[in-house]
């Protein structure tokens, strides 16, 4: 197999690692199928007739055979608490671009602060939050700023119509909760900030067709530490639409189910991000499917930009500050749409 076009997923078998597998053949890559449960991988195996490597992640010997000849890795398995370190080791230690689907917080925050000095040094690009969740709101807050030096404030709002969330999603938000305890986070006056009290219920008013919407304010997903680890904004927001919060915490929420033959669910988004700098306001839209599924598609774009030298940065760095921000976005049809502020 040809090395430049092999790419190691780690979690392959789970509910985002399909989607991952299936973009990459899509694309002409090749897949090596990696992870921690033998038996699920390789029934992955068996299905798709390519390489299974099993390795835990407390054995870097068997991690290193997952990345073996493997021009990148991508890492879909959570929780990225547990994951992401070695995994980013094994990285670290084949000389390959490393990029995860993390939308945990804490673990996002842990790569930028252990592997900052240690990617760089190595020239080795590290892109965590790779996805819907930190990678998406990013890339449209870096196109909204535009030529903005600074800016005051970045609102990211999130319209989704439901959000089923996989086991991994349930686990790895157990797993953020227990490492704050139980406080939440936001970005504000140019830090993270954790706090005690509910977050506030507000109205959005999003583009068409939501309109008005009722949201959870300071809803805090990934992009609180990805958008500010390279752009000058000292306010950073992110808003869910209450009936999406509502499912995501709710014990009798079903899993995501499949209702095309992508195995795409039928959830749709819209996500609406506002940057404000000296009294004036700049907007960028994306419209899509499916929150798990559209991660797929923005992990094998960036791994592809990284491997083809269409990347700035090496070392730990967020989508926007590495990519092109408009032009990925817009690469990224028709997965998703839109809409951007002219230049």
């Amino acid at each position: 197999m040809e090395s430049t076009r092999t790419i190691t997923v780690y979690g392959a078998y789970g509910h985002t690692g399909r989607f991952v597998v299936a973009e990459l053949l899509d694309r002409g890559f090749v897949p090596v199928l990696a992870g921690r449960d033998a038996d699920r991988l390789n029934a992955l195996a068996a299905e798709t007739g390519l390489a299974a490597r099993p390795a835990s992640v407390d054995d870097p010997d068997a991690l290193d055979r997952a990345l073996a000849g493997a021009a990148a890795v991508i890492n879909c398995a959570g929780p990225f608490a547990a994951t992401a370190a070695p995994v980013i080791e094994a990285a670290l230690r084949a000389g390959i671009p490393y990029v995860d689907v993390a939308a945990e917080l804490e673990a996002n925050l842990d790569t930028f602060a252990h592997f900052a000095d240690r990617a760089r040094a190595a020239g080795v690009p590290v892109v965590p939050a790779m996805a819907f969740f930190g990678g998406l709101g990013d890339l449209l807050a870096t196109a909204a700023m535009g030529d903005w030096a600074t800016a005051e404030e970045a609102h990211i709002a999130y319209g989704l119509s439901s959000w089923h969330p996989t086991a991994g999603t349930r686990n790895a938000g157990a797993v953020s909760r227990e490492r704050r305890g139980n406080r939440r986070m936001r970005y504000a006056n140019g830090r993270i900030e954790y706090r005690q009290d509910a977050p506030p219920t507000l109205e959005w008013t999003f583009p068409e067709p939501l309109g008005s919407r009722a949201v959870i304010g300071e809803f805090t997903m990934a992009d609180v530490i990805t958008v500010p680890s390279h752009l000058a904004i000292p306010e950073v927001r992110t808003y869910m639409t209450v009936e999406a919060a509502r499912d995501v915490v709710s014990p009798d929420s079903p899993a995501p189910a499949a209702t095309d033959e992508h195995g795409r669910s039928d959830q749709t988004f819209l996500v609406d991000v506002v940057v404000r700098s000296g009294g004036q306001e700049r907007r960028a839209v994306a419209r899509g499917r499916d929150i798990y599924a559209v991660s797929a598609p923005l992990a094998v774009e960036a791994v592809d930009r990284l491997l083809s030298g269409r990347a700035e940065a090496v070392g730990v760095a967020s989508a926007g500050e590495v990519f092109d921000a408009p032009d990925f976005l817009r690469a990224l049809a028709p997965h998703v749409t839109v809409d951007l502020p002219q230049a």
